[in-house]
């Protein structure tokens, strides 16, 4: 007998932000929190009571806990079809897995090794299936609440839940803390020149003509990932934020950036590409603005980075159908401006969101182009693997839908270490000291949230 999900409008609002303090300590308690409240961050979910967890871990498929004999891929693209159901609301997901992808996922698919060893023991894959998911309009303050399964017993968690959540007192905001955290770099400072020197031959060579090159920070706090998380948002609000709890390690995301989003079998990516600190004053912050704006060699970046996006786009969408929408956008953050293009086209309907990711996995604008080489060379270059940086985190809905960031402005915790990854993309036109100064930049967000000052 086929599964309906229930979908609910409550006769109250309360924010998610506020009622994520019920379940933050639960085992895999996740939260997608759209902080900067804007057309792309409209819907916040909190995810509730998990089913299916499958994931891929040195290279075997798990399905709630238990090895399968056939691949990640294989295992979530058969249950998102056999189990697809529409979603006739205007929610972004009703039912459907949340979760990760790591950048060390996406080099299989390239048949790409790492020189590097595995320092951090997480899955490189993982997704969950949850029976509830509670969903914040942050637009028109509404709460809706889902509940998949048998009809008796999602009727009955709906009622659990709401009995749970009506009394949630709200949060008190958060101090603003006066310094950032210290840091150990997996680079020095000149070692980092280096490479991206090394880099930047690669390119005059006509190895590549983009390159993204990143360093790796580890932070000693004794800030709780929670805390961090609900600092970040508060100051350096996002529309692609998340808080993902495996018990073991912890994620804390603030990402300004869409890697992936399907609906109706429209797909969209937006490469972020050029970045400039925000000012101390209106005027400087202008000056900043502009810069950006008129910068040859940010435009140039970003042109490179769409040319590539589209051509990952048309292996699996329909031929004529992938367009540039919008193009060299400035966008506003806490602490940095951003340069956006929006790329579309039309899904074949013969494919589905697995195929998809495999084809554009990982992110043109955290590689470079050519996708394949610029890897090598990323490998070769970097001290450590990348992990969870640069991968991403949202969600596989059942009726063929998805929203998916690439994993920046991002720290995992593990073992009362925090690690996070900040980079920025490399041409023939780079400054070194330049490089190396941005990447410190896109640091400061998550540095001053893990500041325990």
């Amino acid at each position: 007998m086929p599964v309906k999900t229930l979908v609910q409008e409550l006769p109250f609002y309360k924010k998610t932000s506020d009622l994520f303090q019920l379940y933050a300590q639960n085992p895999q308690a996740i939260f997608l929190d759209s902080s900067l409240q804007n057309e792309l961050g409209r819907y916040s979910i909190i995810c509730l009571n998990p089913y299916l967890t499958v994931k891929e871990e040195d290279g075997i498929c798990y399905c709630n806990g238990l090895p399968c004999q056939e691949s990640f891929e294989t295992v979530m693209e058969r249950y998102l079809r056999e189990h697809r159901e529409k979603n006739p609301t205007s929610l972004p997901l009703i039912a459907g897995a949340v979760g990760y992808l790591t950048y060390d996922y996406g080099r299989k698919f390239e048949q790409i090794s790492s020189r590097h060893p595995k320092k951090i023991q997480m899955p490189e894959a993982q997704f969950t299936f949850f029976d509830n998911y509670l969903i914040e309009d942050t637009l028109e303050k509404k709460l809706w609440i889902t509940a998949h399964g048998e009809q008796k017993k999602a009727e009955t968690s709906i009622s659990q839940i709401v009995s749970q959540i009506q009394n949630c007192p709200e949060m008190p905001s958060c101090g603003r803390h006066s310094h950032v955290a210290p840091y150990h770099p997996n680079f020095q400072k000149e070692e980092y020149k280096r490479a991206v020197d090394r880099m930047i031959s690669y390119i005059t060579e006509g190895d590549i003509y983009i390159a993204n090159m990143t360093q790796q920070l580890q932070v000693q706090s004794s800030l709780s990932p929670y805390e961090a998380f609900r600092y970040l948002r508060s100051y350096n609000p996002s529309p692609f934020g998340a808080y993902l709890n495996y018990g073991d390690f912890q994620i804390v995301c603030s990402s300004p950036e869409r890697f992936l989003q399907v609906r109706d079998g429209l797909v969209e990516t937006r490469p972020i590409k050029g970045t400039r600190k925000r000012g101390s004053t209106p005027e400087e912050d202008q000056a900043l603005r502009r810069e950006l704006e008129n910068s040859s060699k940010d435009h140039s970046e970003l042109l490179m980075i769409v040319d590539l996006e589209r051509n990952d786009l048309n292996h699996v969408c329909e031929p004529g159908s992938v367009k540039v929408t919008e193009h060299f956008a400035v966008e506003a953050y806490a602490t940095v401006f951003h340069l956006v293009s929006t790329i579309v086209g039309k899904l074949r309907p013969n494919l589905g969101l697995m195929d998809l990711i495999r084809a554009a996995f990982p992110g043109g604008s955290i590689t470079g182009a050519p996708k394949i080489r610029a890897m090598e060379i990323i490998d070769e270059l970097e001290n450590d693997r990348r992990n969870l940086y640069t991968g991403s985190i949202g969600y596989l809905s059942l009726d063929g839908s998805c929203d998916l960031n690439i994993v920046i402005r991002t720290a995992l915790h593990k073992n009362g270490t925090y690690y996070l990854g900040v980079g920025g993309g490399i041409t023939c036109e780079s400054d070194l000291e330049f490089e190396y100064e941005e990447t410190l930049q896109k640091a400061k967000a998550v540095l001053e949230a893990l500041s325990d000052r």
